[in-house]
C-alpha cells in the first residue's frame, strides 16, 4: 500500500495540542524546545496553556502548527515508522513548511523562523478590514474562478484554495469577496460564508509578503527532500531545492491546489494518506477528492498506540 504524509494548515490550532505527545515522547518534546529556542520565546507555553485568540494570530499559529506536526512525526519515528515508507509529502499552505521539515529539506529551527516571518508578513501585507476570504461550498473550481472574475470589478478577487470538489475559497478585497458570496449564492452554492481570517491569503494582495519571503528564503539552506514534495502551486512532485524555494515564494500569492495535489498522488498510486498534526480537516477533504483513499490521523499518543 503506497502512502503519503500530509500536514495541516491554519485553522487546525487548539490550545493543548501536542502536550500529551511531549509528555510521552522525549523526541516530541525536543521539537517544541527547538522551536522555542529558534524563536527566542516560549511558544510551547502559549500552545499548551495560552489564550486561543493569541495562538490564532497568524505569526503564532503558523510555527505552532508546524511544531505540533513535527512532534507527531518524531513520536511516530520513535515507534519505528520511517519516512522512507512514504512515497510523497504535502502540506496545506503553511503545512508545506512542515512537509519540507519532515522530509529533511529544511531544519526545524529554520522552518519556525521562516513561518514567524511569513505569518507577520502576511498579516502586515494588507491593513485589517481591507481584505477578506470566503468559502464557497457546492461549486467547482472552474465555476468559482468565473464567480471571482465577475466579482472583482477592478478589485482583487481570486480563487485561493481549491480544497476539494465542492469547497473552494476566494480571497481579495473585502467588497469584492462579499460580491462573490452573493454571486455564488445566485449560481447555486450550497453555502457561501465569509471566513474569520485576519488577512486575504493566497491572492495578489499578498505580494508584499511574497517579497519578504523571497528575502528570507534567500538566507536559508534548502536541501533536496528525502521524499518528493507535492507542491501547492504545482500540484505535482518536486525535489530540486531551487525550484522549491521559488515555489514557496509563489505560494504566498498563488492558489493552494489541494484537490489537484491529492488527485495527482492518487494517480501516482497513493492509496493511504496519513494526516500528521492537529485536526482532521485534510482527511475530510481527501475522502471527498479520492473516494477509494484511506486516511489516518495522528495527533495524540493514543493515535500512535492505535497504529
Amino acid at each position: 500500500m503506497s502512502r503519503a504524509f500530509v500536514f495541516p494548515g491554519q485553522g487546525a490550532q487548539t490550545i493543548g495540542m501536542g502536550l500529551e505527545l511531549a509528555q510521552a515522547y522525549p523526541a516530541a518534546k525536543a521539537v517544541f524546545d527547538e522551536v522555542d529556542a529558534a524563536l527566542g520565546e516560549p511558544l510551547s507555553r502559549l500552545i499548551w496553556e495560552g489564550d486561543i485568540a493569541e495562538l490564532t494570530l497568524t505569526a503564532n499559529a503558523q510555527p505552532a502548527l508546524m511544531a505540533t506536526s513535527l512532534a507527531v512525526l518524531r513520536a511516530l519515528e520513535a515507534e519505528g515508522v520511517a519516512l522512507s515508507e512514504t512515497q510523497y509529502v504535502a502540506g496545506h499552505s503553511l503545512g508545506e513548511y512542515s512537509a519540507l521539515a519532515a522530509a529533511g529539506a529544511l531544519g526545524i529551527a529554520d522552518a519556525a523562523r521562516l513561518l514567524r516571518i511569513r505569518g507577520r508578513a502576511m498579516q502586515d501585507a494588507v491593513p485589517v478590514g481591507v481584505g477578506a476570504m470566503a468559502a464557497l461550498l457546492g461549486l467547482d473550481f472552474a465555476t468559482v474562478s468565473e464567480v471571482a472574475q465577475e466579482a472583482a470589478q477592478g478589485e482583487i478577487c481570486q480563487a485561493a484554495n481549491d480544497n476539494d470538489p465542492a469547497q473552494v475559497v476566494v480571497s481579495g478585497h473585502k467588497a469584492a469577496v462579499e460580491r462573490a458570496v452573493e454571486i455564488a449564492k445566485a449560481r447555486g452554492a450550497k453555502r457561501a460564508v465569509l471566513l474569520p481570517v485576519s488577512a486575504p491569503f493566497h491572492c495578489a494582495l499578498m505580494q508584499p509578503a511574497a517579497e519578504v519571503m523571497a528575502a528570507a528564503l534567500a538566507e536559508v539552506t534548502l536541501h533536496a527532500p528525502r521524499v518528493p514534495l507535492v507542491a501547492n502551486v504545482r500540484a505535482e512532485a518536486v525535489q530540486d531545492p531551487d525550484m522549491i524555494r521559488h515555489l514557496l515564494i509563489e505560494q504566498v500569492t498563488g492558489a493552494v491546489r489541494w484537490r489537484e495535489s491529492i488527485s495527482w498522488m492518487a494517480g501516482a498510486g497513493v492509496s493511504e494518506f496519513w494526516e500528521i498534526g492537529a485536526g482532521k480537516a485534510l482527511s475530510g477533504m481527501i475522502k471527498r477528492i479520492s473516494k477509494d483513499a484511506t486516511t489516518r490521523n495522528f495527533a495524540t499518543p493514543a493515535d500512535i498506540t492505535a497504529l
